[in-house]
């Protein structure tokens, strides 16, 4: 972005500098029908203990997507800084406006917090909020997390996921980092448009970067909640800002990768869906995933949508009925390894002193059969 950028209209009620527990709010200046001279507040607590790695923890940068939010609040009530080896950044709500309204978008202006980075310090509110993230929070991580789930029109398998990067050594750090969440599946992702996702704001700064989806249908349940909260500490064990042994899922882990835009399916129809298949389901190349059927008029055959691909079904649409151009399917090959040959082994973050105590993960192991 330009040098020349004014400085960010948000305000920090906290000093991220400072050692212990402090719990704040990021302030934008806002003015509207029920505020003239109000703000967006959006909750943050930082937990620091010495020197160590920076880790920048993030939920609800869409709202309603409440596995990342609900577990982000519970950390943030409890974490000590005893139990942090260098200083943990939470977020639970990115995107505050969207959590407030329940809503994927924010009720301000409209805008798709994942779709406006890096932001702009002159533009509304949601692309100001972009603008801090990636000039003032993300320099100071060294790893990042950013805790996604369906919201109310996708429901998808659990997973933690990394993307291909130019820089091997980054990506490698970011996988690793990925399978150390400890989700039923690790995914190597593909994005249909990646160019103003947070993901990209933070990996272009060279760092470590692992998102999730964790579920969907806009509402937790408890084993979704306990997964989420096991892979964040799982997280921070990995990459050294706390002391422990990562807890590995019960079942072998599944390897999943996205190498294009073949992985997803999207209607080209509007009408009501049925799907033939169950997330989790195994699919081979052509077989029938899903019907959508006219509801304008009985007596119409449903229109077929088929697999691209062999694979496992990993993310569905939510709701039953239809729009031209809702993804209603994504599938994902299974695969032996998310290792690059050539990637080299992750390396630790570079403000870190201490050990990471979690054993190694840069190895995969085989998919469930």
């Amino acid at each position: 972005m330009s040098a020349t950028l004014r400085p960010s209209p948000i305000s920090a009620t906290v000093d991220f500098d400072a050692q212990g527990v402090q719990h704040g709010f990021l302030k934008l200046p806002i003015s509207i029908d029920t505020s003239a001279w109000g703000a967006v507040m959006i909750p943050i607590t930082v937990v620091a203990n010495g020197e160590g790695p920076t880790a920048l923890l993030t939920g609800g940068n869409h709202g309603d997507e409440y596995e990342g939010i609900t577990s982000l609040l519970k950390l943030a009530s409890t974490l000590k800084p005893e139990e942090v080896r260098g200083r943990v950044i939470i977020v639970p709500m990115m995107n505050t406006p969207a959590a407030e309204a329940g809503k994927r978008t924010s009720p301000l202006d409209g805008g798709n917090l994942n779709r406006s980075f890096p932001g702009d310090p002159n533009g509304g509110v949601t692309s100001q909020i972009a603008d801090y993230f990636t000039r003032v929070l993300v320099p100071m991580c060294d790893v990042a997390l950013d805790l996604h789930s369906g919201g109310r029109t996708l429901d998808i398998v659990p997973f933690a996921a990394a993307h291909r990067l130019d820089d091997l050594a980054q990506e490698s750090a970011s996988l690793t980092g990925a399978v150390a969440f400890g989700a039923p599946y690790a995914m190597m992702m593909f994005e249909l448009d990646a160019t103003k996702l947070y993901d990209t704001a933070v990996e272009s700064q060279g760092k470590t970067f692992v998102t999730t989806e964790l579920g969907g249908g806009g509402t937790s349940t408890p084993q979704s909640l306990a997964l989420t909260e096991r892979g964040v500490r799982n997280f921070l064990i990995h990459y050294g800002l706390m002391a422990g042994e990562i807890e590995k899922p019960t079942e072998p882990m599944v390897y999943v990768d996205m190498p294009d835009a073949s992985c997803y399916v999207q209607s080209e129809h509007s009408g009501l869906l049925e799907l033939t298949v169950s997330l989790g389901e195994m699919v081979q190349q052509g077989d029938v995933l899903a019907r959508i059927h006219d509801m304008s008029r009985t007596g119409a055959v449903p229109v077929e949508y088929r697999a691209q691909r062999d694979g496992v079904l990993i993310a569905r649409r939510f709701p039953a009925k239809v729009g031209m151009g809702d993804t209603i399917a994504v599938v994902a090959e299974v695969v032996e390894s998310l290792e690059r040959e050539s990637s080299l082994s992750a390396p630790k973050p570079a403000r870190s002193s201490a050990p990471n105590p979690a054993e190694s993960h840069s190895s995969a192991p085989k998919p469930a059969e």
